[in-house]
């Protein structure tokens, strides 16, 4: 069966609608952070608009961990999703570690008066510091994939798919099924757990970057930030076709 042809779950339908509306208003929200950048209004502008984009931001994770309590291995391979965006992804989500580098390019951008090539050496101390502690984290969820993924080859599950095998032969179909349910629940489970230890690893990584800028700084770090996902879904859509989509 082909990619396309595969049948959504509901999950996946209920996602998608959301998704792309999430996306347009994250589009919406770029706009407005590109225009309050040019126009330098008060602070209490620019901070407000922060807030409210951090609070669209926070909705999707919202809605994510409401739809992976349902059906989690939809958000290893989400279908919502253009195959380059599908690349992109770690651990269901973008790498944290990646916001320090987009900070690091947009320093060294050497334009005159933009505000993250401003950045104090205090506030940069500090980045590193999040930076090291977000590192940590990341090395801990991806010690804890690998242990999920270890754990569908280990000797258990082994033998739990050799017994539905004859199951499928014959065999006694309740109680080895039974069993089976029983281990692909517990490593659903387990892989529900990772998505949001990597989920909460990117909002410490976004919550800890936004404390340490200044409001014009949060405005230009987010600005580039949506900029950068906008574009690779416009990338991947334009790659793909509408037909993969």
């Amino acid at each position: 069966m082909k990619a396309e042809e595969k049948m959504k779950s509901p999950v996946e339908e209920r996602f998608i609608e959301f998704y792309e509306k999430w996306m347009c208003q994250l589009e919406e929200n770029l706009q407005r952070l590109l225009k309050v950048s040019r126009e330098i209004p008060h602070r209490t502008e620019r901070e407000a608009l922060v807030s409210r984009v951090t609070t669209h931001l926070k909705e999707y994770y919202n809605a994510k961990w409401a739809a992976a309590h349902e059906d989690v291995l939809a958000f290893f391979s989400p279908v919502w999703l253009s195959p380059l965006e599908n690349a992109y992804l770690w651990v269901t989500g973008w790498k944290p570690s990646t916001a320090f580098r987009l900070i690091e390019s947009l320093r060294q951008t050497g334009v005159p008066g933009e505000s993250l090539a401003e950045m104090s050496e205090e506030q940069m101390k500090k980045v590193e510091e999040l930076r090291v502690r977000i590192r940590l984290e990341e090395e801990k969820v991806e010690r804890e994939m690998e242990r999920q993924q270890v754990a569908l080859a280990d000797r258990k599950m082994v033998e739990l798919a050799r017994a539905a095998s004859r199951v499928s032969n014959g065999g006694l179909a309740s109680e080895e099924n039974g069993l089976v349910e029983v281990a692909l629940k517990g490593l659903l489970s387990g892989l529900e757990r990772v998505m949001k230890a990597a989920d909460c690893a990117r909002l410490k990584t976004l919550k800890g970057i936004l404390e340490v800028l200044s409001p014009l700084q949060c405005v230009d770090f987010l600005a580039a930030t949506l900029m950068f996902h906008v574009n690779l879904r416009k990338w991947g859509i334009k790659r793909a076709g509408p037909h993969e989509m």
